[in-house]
């Protein structure tokens, strides 16, 4: 009989093959950096990381060397890694980018989205007005990411959601850095235009609302890191 495998709130992590053990420690770290988890100029230490996942090091390191690859992590010493800094040049392509993919997906959601789909939204838009009224910047990431991605898994399409998910990657971590704009009000009213355009399953609107969200965290963020 297999052991119990290791625990923490939300995450199991089982006694798995070498190779499916680094797929799921990747996964966890992906996770983190999509959420939000890392702040911009944060030093992590891989072996909090490895603590936090109940594995040795070098699963995570393995991980986090995909990551670094993928643009989405930096090595700030041998010991630790941090988000990487974005250019001007580098935010502008990934809002080029974003602004067509994203939007893509959006238009094939309208499409084929289903009312269990609309629901899930339905309840991420009440936690993301929750967390902006109440201050709370990590609970909001973590709706804006489940939210976002929800619409875009519903466009049905594994490429599409691999291409967004490794732009996100890049860019994510820096929405940290827009609740002190007011964006998060900004960015919840196109969240509200989106869902509405997609329970009347016009894509163009959603096309429209996505863009324009993109748009506002773009024009914040750019004013950031120049």
């Amino acid at each position: 009989m297999a052991e119990a495998g290791y625990r923490r709130p939300g995450v199991e992590i089982l006694p798995l093959s070498k190779e499916t053990l680094q797929d799921r420690v990747y996964r966890q770290i992906a996770s983190l950096i999509l959420e939000g988890g890392i702040v911009p100029g944060e030093m992590v230490p891989v072996q909090s990381l490895a603590d936090a996942f109940g594995v040795s090091a070098m699963p995570v390191r393995e991980a986090l060397r995909r990551l670094t690859a993928a643009n989405a992590l930096t090595v700030v010493s041998g010991r630790s890694i941090g988000i990487p800094r974005l250019s001007r040049a580098k935010l502008t392509d990934l809002r080029n980018v974003r602004i067509e993919i994203e939007a893509l997906a959006g238009k094939w959601a309208a499409e084929r989205i289903e009312d269990s789909e609309l629901e899930t939204l339905r309840s991420l838009l009440k936690a993301l007005e929750k967390a902006n009224a109440s201050g709370d910047i990590k609970s909001y990431l973590r709706a804006n990411y489940a939210f976002h991605f929800s619409i875009y898994r519903a466009a049905g399409s594994e490429s599409i959601l691999n291409i967004i998910e490794n732009l996100w990657l890049q860019v994510s971590p820096y929405f940290n850095m827009l609740h002190d704009s007011g964006n998060y009000t900004k960015a919840n009213e196109h969240h509200q235009s989106m869902f509405t355009a997609l329970c009347a399953h016009d894509g163009e609107a959603v096309k429209i609302a996505i863009q324009a969200d993109i748009d506002a965290a773009y024009d914040v963020l750019v004013d950031l890191v120049s």
